[in-house]
C-alpha cells in the first residue's frame, strides 16, 4: 500500500498510526496538540472517527440504547450521548488536517456514514480506515472504496467469512490498496485474546498485508506483533490519561508514543533473514573464541598431554575438536609456552 509517497509493507518498518478519537474531550485546542504531540513522538499519521451522534444511533430512552455490560468503562451511559462526547465536529476536520501537514504527518479517518467519506475525500485525507464494527457495512465500505482512496479495515469482531465478504466488498467498489488490521474489539483489551499469530494467518488466507489495532494497555504487544509481520499499529493516543477522554484509559500519553515508534522500528531491523554463522558484527568476536594452546615449554619429540596442550582463549590455534588427535601426538620442534598450536608442530598419530 502507498499512503501518498509512504510505502507499507513487510520491507518497511511498521507505519504507526495515533488514534485521536474522542480523546481531544470537546476541544478543538486539545486536538491540534493532540497532533503535535503525535508528530513530536515519530509517528506517521493521527487518526479521527468521523460521525455524529445522529449517524451512529437513536437519542431514545430505552435499555437497548443504554451500555449495560458491567465491565465496560462506558458501563450505564447512554450511547447517543458517548458518541455526542466523542465525536469531532465536522468544522474541526479542516484545522486538524492543516495543522497534521505542517508538522509533517498523515491525517485520516474512519468515516461512519457516507456523508463522512465526501467530508474526508473533500479535506485531503490519503486513505480511509474502516473502524472494525463497521467491518459488516458492505455498503459503507462499497462506498468508501468508490471514492479511489487506499482502505484499512479493521477485523474486530469479524469471523472469517465476514472478513472475506469486507474484503470482496472493498474489491467490488475498485479498491485495489488495500490492507486489513487484526483488532480485538474490547477496551482495554486481555494480552492473552490478542492472538497474534492470527497475523500470518489472515495474510495467506485473505492476500493481503495485515497489521493491528491494539487496545492492551502498554506496548508490549504491539511490539510483540511485528515479529508476526504486522505493516501497521494502531494506537489510542492522548496527551495524558490524567486528562480524561473517552478513550484516555487505554491510550498511550507521548512518551509512549515514542517507545512505541522506536522499539516497533527495532523490532522490524531485529527481523532480519535466515542466517547462519558468524554477522559482520561478530566477526571481531572469533577471536574470543577457544583454541589449543601450548600451556608449557615443550621439548621436541615430547609425547604431548593435557599438561601440556590446553583449549583457551583466543583462537589462534587448532580448533578444540581437534584435542584429541593432538593428544599422544609428539611436538616436532621445541615449543614455547603460549604457543598456538598448528599442525606442523605436532607429529604422529593422524597429525602426518
Amino acid at each position: 500500500m502507498l499512503i501518498r509517497n509512504r510505502k507499507i509493507g513487510r520491507q518497511e518498518k511498521p507505519y504507526i498510526i495515533a488514534e485521536m478519537s474522542g480523546n481531544h474531550d470537546g476541544s478543538l485546542e486539545t486536538a491540534l496538540k493532540i497532533v503535535d504531540a503525535a508528530a513530536e513522538a515519530g509517528a506517521d499519521a493521527v487518526k479521527l472517527q468521523t460521525f455524529t451522534a445522529d449517524s451512529m444511533t437513536l437519542d431514545i430512552d430505552h435499555p437497548d440504547f443504554v451500555i449495560n455490560n458491567p465491565e465496560s468503562l462506558w458501563y450505564g451511559r447512554k450511547i447517543y450521548d458517548l458518541y455526542e462526547q466523542a465525536h469531532t465536529p465536522w468544522e474541526w476536520h479542516a484545522p486538524i488536517f492543516a495543522r497534521a501537514r505542517e508538522q509533517g504527518i498523515e491525517c485520516f479517518s474512519s468515516p461512519f456514514s457516507n456523508d463522512a467519506v465526501d467530508l474526508l475525500a473533500e479535506v485531503g485525507a490519503p486513505c480511509l480506515k474502516i473502524a472494525s464494527l463497521e467491518s459488516i457495512d458492505l455498503a459503507l465500505i462499497k462506498y468508501a472504496a468508490q471514492s479511489g482512496l487506499p482502505l484499512i479495515i479493521s477485523t474486530g469482531l469479524a469471523t472469517e467469512a465476514e472478513i472475506d465478504e469486507a474484503i470482496s466488498a472493498a474489491r467490488e467498489g475498485g479498491c485495489t490498496d488495500l490492507i486489513i488490521l487484526k483488532c480485538t474489539s474490547s477496551y482495554p483489551t486481555d494480552p492473552a485474546q490478542s492472538h497474534l499469530a492470527t497475523i500470518p494467518d489472515m495474510r495467506e488466507r485473505f492476500g493481503v498485508e495485515v497489521g493491528l489495532s491494539d487496545h492492551t494497555l502498554g506496548i508490549g504487544v504491539p511490539i510483540a506483533s511485528v515479529a508476526f509481520g504486522a505493516v501497521v499499529i494502531e494506537k489510542h493516543f492522548t496527551l495524558s490519561r490524567e486528562d480524561g477522554g473517552v478513550d484516555a484509559a487505554f491510550s498511550l500519553e507521548p512518551r509512549e508514543l515514542k517507545s512505541l515508534v522506536e522499539e516497533t522500528d527495532r523490532a522490524h531491523k531485529a527481523i532480519g533473514q535466515i542466517h547462519y554463522g558468524p554477522t559482520e558484527g561478530e566477526k571481531a568476536a572469533l577471536m574470543r573464541r577457544r583454541s589449543l594452546y601450548f600451556v608449557t615449554d615443550v621439548a621436541q619429540g615430547t609425547v604431548l598431554t593435557l599438561e601440556h596442550v590446553r583449549s583457551i582463549r583466543p583462537n589462534k590455534g587448532l580448533a578444540p575438536k581437534h584435542l584429541d588427535v593432538v593428544l599422544g601426538s609428539y611436538a616436532t620442534k621445541d615449543i614455547r609456552r603460549g604457543t598456538p598450536v598448528s599442525w606442523d608442530l605436532v607429529g604422529g598419530s593422524q597429525a602426518n
